[in-house]
């Protein structure tokens, strides 16, 4: 059994305009152990679908459907008590910007120590200990001295640290990163995602790194979502995304990587701006922004097609392509 399975999960946001559908009917299930990665554009969903799962949307937002299963337990309409119960000791969450997530009135210690006591049994010596212990553990130097400074005090990275070492401090089953490296130089990035990389083997739990950076999720991911409009264009592996993109935007992501092999050639950005969720079009959501979009793209949603196993699209070119490959075959066939 899947150590967490979301199935079919909807989340919107009712404002004075309307519904916002942020989230729109998205299925995925993690192995213990396993990294998963949800890529897209600012908008796409990709942070709601977490606050979804660890319940901690805006008061304006709220699950309107679907499942989210934790080792077979329902989470979706369980009540508040036990949602405390899996948050932090469960299920733990790094947010985007490290500074905004700590509190700049109380020291490093007192925040980490409130955190371990809040879902431990430990006294107050036990929970400085244990502080001590993670501050060590995500490669914090001094980490005594650490305790009694503020987040003021602290570099960006280190604060990252702090972050990861609170989020861990209670041994989560699932860990989720939502863009944790986003406000970092690219030389501190490559030092949080080894350390990520090296906690993740020593501790086993599974990740869910959320980030519009493919380069980040080529490092550490087992599988990769593609999520588009609140909705998952593409799944499969890093192998499966990188080397055999489908979908038309998944195509569009790639093409804006700087690679070495673009011998100074400019990239290729998507043109157009991110769909507004407040007035969908009828077919898929992408078709606006998509140069190869074809007419019944602008009126239907395309099926999942299974490109190979654990390879999924929906997209119509796609299907226009696995529909010529059948009809090819049979030629052969017939011609044999």
């Amino acid at each position: 059994m899947a150590l967490l399975e979301v199935k079919d999960l909807r989340t919107s946001f009712f404002t004075d305009a309307g519904e916002v559908r942020a989230v729109d009917g998205v299925s995925f299930s993690l192995d213990r152990g396993k990294v998963l990665g949800i890529v897209g554009e600012s908008g796409s969903g990709k942070s709601v679908t977490a606050y979804s799962i660890m319940q901690i949307l805006a008061p304006t937002g709220k699950i309107v459907g679907g499942s989210v299963k934790l080792d077979g337990q329902e989470l979706v309409g369980a009540d508040e008590k036990t949602i405390r119960t899996v948050r932090g000791n469960r299920i733990s969450i790094i947010f985007q910007d490290p500074m905004t997530s700590l509190n700049p009135t109380y020291t490093i210690g007192t925040q980490l120590m409130e955190a371990i006591r809040l879902h431990t049994n430990r006294n107050r010596k036990e929970a400085r200990e244990r502080a001590v212990e993670m501050l060590r553990l995500v490669n914090v130097n001094e980490p005594e001295k650490r305790m009694k400074q503020y987040p003021f005090e602290l570099s960006g990275g280190m604060r990252q640290r702090v972050m990861i070492a609170m989020a861990l401090a209670c041994e989560p089953d699932i860990l989720i990163a939502d863009e944790p490296t986003t406000a970092l130089d690219v030389t501190i990035q490559a030092q949080i995602l080894e350390l990520m990389q090296d906690l993740q083997r020593k501790l086993g739990m599974a990740i869910i790194m959320i980030t519009h950076d493919l380069g980040v999720v080529a490092q550490l991911c087992d599988e990769i979502i593609v999520m588009y409009a609140g909705a998952i264009c593409e799944k499969g592996t890093a192998d499966d995304i990188f080397y055999d993109p489908q979908h038309e935007y998944t195509k569009g992501l790639m093409r804006s990587i700087p690679r070495d092999e673009n011998n100074g050639q400019r990239l290729k950005p998507i043109t157009g701006t991110p769909i507004d969720l407040l007035n969908m079009p009828r077919g898929c959501p992408f078709a606006p922004r998509c140069d190869a979009a074809m007419k019944v793209c602008l009126t239907e949603h395309a099926p999942v097609l299974e490109v190979s196993e654990g390879h999924s699209s929906s997209c119509w070119v796609t299907c226009q392509k696995a529909l010529e490959a059948e009809k090819n075959a049979a030629k052969g066939g017939d011609a044999q």
